[in-house]
């Protein structure tokens, strides 16, 4: 099966399929409120743009980012994770009600999660209870790994080089030459940072929709229809303007002190970080690059300028999602295989 953007017409939908596809469509709709508000957190907290302008820019470039970057994340979420043939639609159903219970308790105490994570073990622990362990594929599996290593590692290393090598370029300039130099720059930073999360996050939960379409006979073939597209990126828009300011005040304002410059630095190495994830086809959390990011800036100026109590608290949070996620979403696949 070969997983592609096609510009198909909506299908005719069934009743339970319809219901799955609200489901993913309210996990998308969280996904803006918990993972979104990264891609914009520090040119609000820089106040290099306002709040509005910000989820403005980020709606647009979120929704670029998936149409343009082709949909190589979207096929691993679809089909490289579990094999599709082997499951159903209470699989898609239980994951997607997982991952909007335990994001809407994580975004009611301001703390970032990784939806890719929350999605790979949800539909993971779903898959185990309709299939058994062979539904397991190891090739998306690996790509799932290289993702935590990209965005725990790479993210962080690569704002650390980067931010020392701006601190030494900067050493004679005056502070407002540089501020006013970097705030014009993070403007490029920052678009950059929305276009990368759409061409990776945006891409997750239209592979997921597309998944419920398959399942669900709407579509013949596996693809993922450019109508998909619009509308999960016209949802996720919608759940970021409406409930990622909890998120985007962690991430920007309680994390470390944040400049133009350190903005800059970090929203340039995490859309590295990303774009490189969505070439190769890697589903990796795009919450814990930017979050990596924008430690290694602040590390780079004292590792007291890092706030390790909040950072405990989201390291906590994300440490978790994997578990609660994949044992939620099996407790509720069994529910929903013995009422259905």
């Amino acid at each position: 099966m070969c997983w592609r953007a096609s510009s198909s017409s909506m299908p005719d939908l069934s009743l339970p399929l319809l219901v799955v596809l609200f489901l993913v469509l309210a996990a998308e709709f969280v996904n803006g409120w918990t993972d979104a508000p990264n891609a914009i957190a520090t040119v609000v907290s820089t106040r290099v743009l306002s709040p509005l302008q910000a989820v403005v820019m980020a709606v647009a470039l979120n929704m670029a980012g998936a149409l343009i970057t082709g949909t190589a994340v979207a096929t691993t979420i679809s089909k490289g994770i579990l094999k599709p043939e082997a499951l159903d639609l209470t699989v898609v159903a239980a994951a997607m009600l997982a991952i909007v219970i335990w994001s809407t308790i994580t975004w009611r105490y301001g703390l970032p999660t990784s939806e890719s994570h929350a999605l790979i073990a949800s539909l993971t622990g779903a898959g185990l209870v309709a299939a058994g362990p062979s539904v397991l594929l190891a090739e998306g599996w690996t790509k799932v790994l290289i993702g935590l290593l990209f965005s725990t590692f790479l993210g962080f290393f690569l704002s650390v080089l980067l931010m020392t090598a701006l601190l030494w370029l900067l050493q004679r300039a005056s502070p407002a030459t540089a501020g006013g130099l970097f705030s014009r720059l993070q403007l490029v930073s920052s678009a950059v940072m929305a276009f990368s999360h759409g061409s990776n996050d945006g891409q997750k939960f239209m592979g997921a929709f597309a998944l419920a379409l398959f399942l669900g006979g709407a579509i013949g073939q596996a693809e993922v229809p450019l109508w998909v597209i619009w509308l999960c990126g016209a949802v996720m828009g919608l759940g970021t303007a409406f409930g990622g300011w909890r998120i985007l005040r962690t991430m920007g304002f309680r994390l470390t002190k944040l400049e133009p410059v350190h903005g800059f630095a970090a929203e340039s190495s995490a859309s590295f970080s990303i774009l490189l994830a969505s070439h190769l086809g890697i589903p990796l959390s795009t919450t814990h690059t930017i979050n990596t990011s924008i430690m290694g800036v602040g590390a780079t100026q004292r590792l007291s300028a890092v706030r390790w109590g909040v950072t405990r608290n989201i390291v906590a949070a994300w440490l978790l999602t994997f578990p609660v996620c994949g044992i939620l979403a099996a407790i509720l696949a069994v529910v929903l295989r013995l009422v259905f």
